[in-house]
């Protein structure tokens, strides 16, 4: 459900278009995250939460045609409304972002105005039939809404930096994420490869999860990468 201000994503590599965008939907309550090609809006999308995304077809190296496919094929992201700018008279652009799933598309030149109420009309209607946000594995239960995880049916409670680090893991759908990636995730920009306090907070995370840390079902490390959250198979 989206809740007082709505959380946007905006792709799109015109500066002066985005910086106008994110003036105006500002003054309208609405947070905008701005980046300028394909390959970051990815990136965001893997670090944050975002209610809607706001996406240019024409971007440097990934499009927004293939970005909106990546959204739609990725589980955690499938019903996360799309609203596509695409440039004036691309009737092709047009239909194949519908036929990607995008919700909606505006052509430039557009009215600021008109880009809100479409916003809003998407956002309403993501809320009225969006799924909850959650991650099963086994006996794991991640609710990404509540923010909250269930162990065997008993609530598991984590701090902040221990839940956005299994939530980066669950989001992952088992592909191994390197420490700097996790270490990007929890704090939202890059650190050095030396940096290995992120195998402190996994450990901590382990002994909440874990019925023996030493032997994890869950949390997997991968020598010399990094870690995957899998879905285990029967306790023996």
């Amino acid at each position: 459900m989206v809740v007082n201000r709505p959380a946007v994503l905006l792709v799109e590599d015109d500066a002066r278009l985005a910086s106008m965008v994110a003036e105006y939907l500002g003054r309208h309550e609405v947070d905008v995250t701005v980046v300028a090609d394909g390959e970051r809006g990815l990136a965001a999308l893997r670090r944050g939460r975002f209610d809607v995304v706001l996406l240019d077809v024409m971007l440097p190296g990934i499009d927004g045609l293939e970005v909106c496919r990546r959204i739609r094929a990725t589980p955690e992201w499938r019903a996360l409304p799309v609203l596509m700018l695409t440039a004036r008279g691309e009737d092709v652009d047009k239909i194949v972002g519908l036929e990607l799933g995008a919700d909606d598309y505006l052509a430039k030149p557009f009215n600021p105005r008109e880009l809100l109420a479409r916003l809003r009309a998407v956002l309403r209607r993501g809320a009225a039939d969006a799924p909850r946000a959650r991650f099963t594995a086994g006996r794991l239960t991640v609710d990404f809404d509540a923010r909250e995880v269930e162990l065997d049916g008993r609530r598991v409670v984590l701090t902040h930096h221990e839940f956005e680090l299994l939530a980066a893991l669950a989001r992952a759908g088992g592909r191994v994420l390197s420490r700097e990636q996790l270490m990007d995730a929890l704090k939202g920009q890059e650190y050095e490869a030396f940096d290995r306090s992120i195998d402190v907070h996994v450990s901590k995370l382990r002994a909440k999860l874990e019925k023996d840390p030493r032997a994890p079902r869950y949390i997997k490390t991968v020598r010399g990468v990094g870690y995957a959250l899998v879905r285990p198979g029967p306790a023996r």
